[in-house]
């Protein structure tokens, strides 16, 4: 008897290139069919066959609070009654704005002073590439290995050989003369952005950093690495962009900026974006910062920006009640259930004798199959990957949806209650049994 994920899957590859609107969604990485979603509440998802799954992917992050809360329904809803999209200003627009502002904001220390809302992460990067651009009239740009920054061409930049080479295209149709714009340089590396200033420096516009990588795997950033990189950046007369679009406000009530200025890690981003929790699972970004930086923007100044949908009034209101309802006892709640999944998929693994580490970042954390957590995306890649597909499929034959990826973030939300938490534990030892009887591929192929 055919699946109904299928026959939606068959029918999709027909008029949707690869079957998926987003690649990972293809399950290609792990291979089989991927699970089309009907529905979706609290820490559970339901396919269109009809199963029931306790799901740690969270829609990538936004679902914070868990899937379809009342209360941010109840807030989309109220709003949909008065209007789809204005293309004008409106209220909440203002209030969301200030939300975000007041929130990244650690004692004295407010590195947010004006906001420009947008609908997607990639779009908030891109502008927050060409307003530092714009302000510093340079164009380098420096980013990281294994950091994902959006689908803009200018990030989709593979890295040369060597510092002083400048990256070639990472995708097709992307020119070369747009990736040329871009230095890829390894993570955790102080000494190579250093040494890149040293050459480029004043050409150099801005460093771009996820707050902690978590699209190579979780890799944090070493203690101190986010603060050097402002100083360094600062001190060469460039600016230092911030990217919290998967970690603004689910590790911390700000950011992974707060949770590292609240460590007394203290140093000053002069821009930010945001994404995913921030829309409270609508399409809704952000960038902030400086206001000096930020008025550069038009209609003040001369980097040009805009978006018929941006601040889209659902989108706005889902982001509104999210934010408000994501108080210190949401992320007490997710820290303690991520700590007790992190936990046992470790004692499953080592029960096992599946070499692997559990790397984290604030309540983000996923599986590497090395014997130490990586700390650059070169190390990510020599894991035994190739243990994480029998993996996953284990835990979904058991209930439980992974990330299709191995090197994606697990994410838990404040509606994983122990009854959750207690279905993810029990069906980690098959999993881990599966990893470890997984067959290893022939070299090179």
């Amino acid at each position: 008897m055919t699946d109904r994920n299928d026959e939606l899957f068959d029918r999709a590859r027909e008029v949707i290139p690869g079957g998926v609107n987003s690649p990972v969604r293809a399950y290609g990485s792990v291979g089989g069919t991927p699970r089309f979603l009907a529905s979706a509440r609290g820490a559970t998802v339901t396919d269109a066959a009809g199963r029931e799954f306790v799901d740690l992917v969270a829609s990538w992050g936004p679902a914070l609070l868990g899937h379809a809360h009342p209360e941010i329904v109840e807030a989309v809803q109220t709003a949909a009654a008065r209007g789809l999209s204005f293309g004008a200003p409106t209220g909440a627009e203002v209030e969301l704005a200030s939300l975000i502002a007041e929130r990244v904001a650690v004692g004295d220390a407010k590195p947010v002073e004006k906001v420009r809302l947008v609908s997607t992460g990639t779009e908030a990067t891109m502008t927050a590439i060409r307003l530092a651009r714009g302000v510093t009239g340079r164009d380098l740009l420096i980013k990281f290995a294994g950091h994902y920054h959006g689908h803009s061409d200018g990030l989709l930049a593979a890295a040369g050989s060597g510092v002083a080479t400048l990256a070639l295209p990472g995708s097709a149709g992307v020119p070369g003369p747009i990736a040329a714009q871009t230095l890829v340089l390894p993570y955790n590396d102080l000494d190579a952005v250093r040494e890149a200033f040293a050459l480029h420096g004043d050409r150099i516009a801005a460093v771009i950093v996820e707050a902690a990588a978590a699209n190579m795997g979780v890799v944090a950033p070493l203690p101190g690495y986010n603060a050097a990189l402002a100083d360094i950046a600062h001190d060469n007369g460039a600016l230092l962009i911030i990217d919290e679009v998967l970690t603004g406000f689910r590790v911390h009530p700000a950011g992974y900026w707060g949770l590292q200025a609240a460590a007394g890690e203290a140093f000053t981003p002069d821009l930010f974006t945001f994404g995913k929790v921030v829309g409270g699972g609508m399409p809704l970004a952000a960038l902030g910062g400086r206001a000096d930086v930020m008025d550069a923007l038009a209609p003040l100044g001369p980097v040009y920006q805009a978006g018929t949908l941006s601040g889209n009034p659902l989108s706005v209101a889902a982001g509104i009640a999210t934010l408000r309802l994501a108080t210190p006892e949401v992320y007490a709640r997710v820290d303690a259930a991520a700590a007790v999944v992190a936990d046992a998929l470790s004692s499953a693994l080592t029960a096992e004798g599946v070499v692997h580490a559990v790397p984290r970042a604030g309540s983000l954390f996923g599986v590497a199959f090395l014997p130490d957590a990586p700390r650059d995306y070169a190390t990510a890649l020599t894991q035994d990957a190739w243990r994480y597909p029998p993996f996953f499929h284990a835990m979904l034959d058991a209930g439980v949806s992974l990330p299709p990826s191995v090197y994606e973030a697990w994410f838990l939300t404040a509606a994983h209650d122990e009854a959750a938490l207690e279905r993810i534990v029990a069906a980690l030892p098959a999993a881990a049994r599966a990893a470890a009887s997984a067959p290893q591929p022939p070299l090179g192929s």
